[in-house]
């Protein structure tokens, strides 16, 4: 048996804070939360004594959208490649991921899901969730930084031959509805259990309505890639406002969303419908420099990345920095931690994990004061320290 006790720590729950507390974790679950006052009379030689020094304990983040890191793209198709990812998610403070792909060829795709079943078990830090396929059935007019040659209409059975190599690893698909063969393939993409998420997509209200009544219920970096609000043509945003089951992605690093856009989001849909990502390149832990990103050329500068028209091409920031920049717009971090953790994992279905509670999976991280990641437990097991 292995234990551990996690004492002197603040916890943060999805309503409030526990003040010096302490969580047992044995066998890599969540065992008891109490007062450190009542667990160190009890303590004994055989447990491990880790001392938080009145730090936060948050839930492991869940980043249901992320690229690449360290100079790896998840497309490269190599182990090595969805290891290093993996390796830098638990560094951020997230204990699981989905890996994402780009609009790409076929053979890419599928070299891409077979890299990450080969890890997947393995991991070297964060667990793999499950794939996110960002792709290739988006609509070139809202293709941000797509490749537009990779574009294309629904295919169900193209999406039944990636079914067949992925299987119940795909755990999310962002598609544009109002493309031919849209809603037939949300249709079949209901039966296999999968998030249905909308994004760089041209959906009129109308459109986008009928997509979230078929079986879409998330948005892909919500306001992002995707028909603007107009008071005269609504569009999806306002559309997913409307529909209580539909959650938001959002990309909170001052770029992509303004602070009021943010506080706008959490204001309608609360953080039971709002999710935390990175969207993040090869670029995130590498700063400023040129990359090749989805067959483009790519610069990061000043930590923001674009392509050579000025588009927005993905992100550098890491969960950690998306959190604290969440509660600096004005947000609880009861409320961001819930939008970084226990909504991606609830919306996944993974029920034992994204929150502190007995029996759940000892998935935890240590943040100090500045939101800097002090360590990351993965299964009852340190990661990084």
């Amino acid at each position: 048996m292995n234990r551990k006790l996690i004492h002197n720590v603040q916890v943060v729950l999805p309503q409030q804070i526990l003040p010096s507390a302490a969580v047992w974790v044995t066998d890599g679950k969540i065992e008891r939360i109490a007062s450190d006052s009542q667990e160190l009379q009890v303590l004994d030689d055989k447990v491990e004594r880790i001392d938080g020094q009145g730090q936060w304990l948050i839930p492991g983040m869940l980043d249901v959208h992320i690229h690449g890191a360290n100079g790896r793209d998840m497309m490269d198709g190599t182990e090595e490649s969805i290891q290093e990812v993996s390796r830098a998610c638990a560094a951020t403070g997230c204990t699981s991921f989905l890996a994402t792909s780009v609009s790409s060829t076929m053979e890419d795709l599928l070299q891409m899901i077979r890299s990450v079943k080969s890890v997947i078990g393995r991991e070297e830090g964060a667990k793999i969730a499950g794939i996110h396929l960002e792709g290739p059935y988006l609509n070139p007019k809202r293709k941000g930084m797509q490749n537009e040659k990779y574009l294309r209409h629904p295919n169900l059975e193209e999406m039944k031959l990636i079914f067949e190599e992925a299987g119940s690893l795909i755990k999310m698909v962002t598609i544009a509805p109002e493309l031919p063969g849209g809603l037939e393939l949300i249709s079949y993409l209901k039966e296999q259990g999968v998030v249905i998420a909308v994004a760089h997509s041209d959906a009129t209200y109308e459109e986008a309505k009928e997509a979230f009544g078929a079986g879409a219920s998330h948005v892909t970096h919500c306001f992002n890639g995707m028909r603007p609000i107009h008071h005269r043509d609504p569009g999806l945003i306002v559309a997913a406002f409307e529909e209580e089951h539909v959650s938001l992605q959002a990309i909170v690093d001052q770029v992509h969303l303004h602070p009021a856009i943010v506080r706008l989001m959490h204001r309608i849909k609360g953080p039971e419908g709002m999710v935390l990502i990175t969207d993040a390149l090869q670029a995130m832990g590498l700063g400023d420099g040129e990359y090749l990103f989805g067959g483009h050329q790519v610069t990061v500068s000043e930590g923001v990345a674009r392509l050579v028209d000025g588009t927005l091409a993905s992100s550098t920031v890491t969960m950690n920095e998306a959190l604290r920049l969440t509660v600096e717009n004005g947000i609880s971090i009861t409320d961001a931690v819930q939008m970084a953790s226990t909504t991606p994992a609830r919306i996944l279905g993974m029920s034992h994990s994204g929150h502190i509670d007995v029996g759940c999976e000892a998935d935890l991280v240590l943040l100090n004061e500045n939101y800097d990641v002090v360590w990351t437990m993965i299964g009852g097991m340190i990661a990084n320290r």
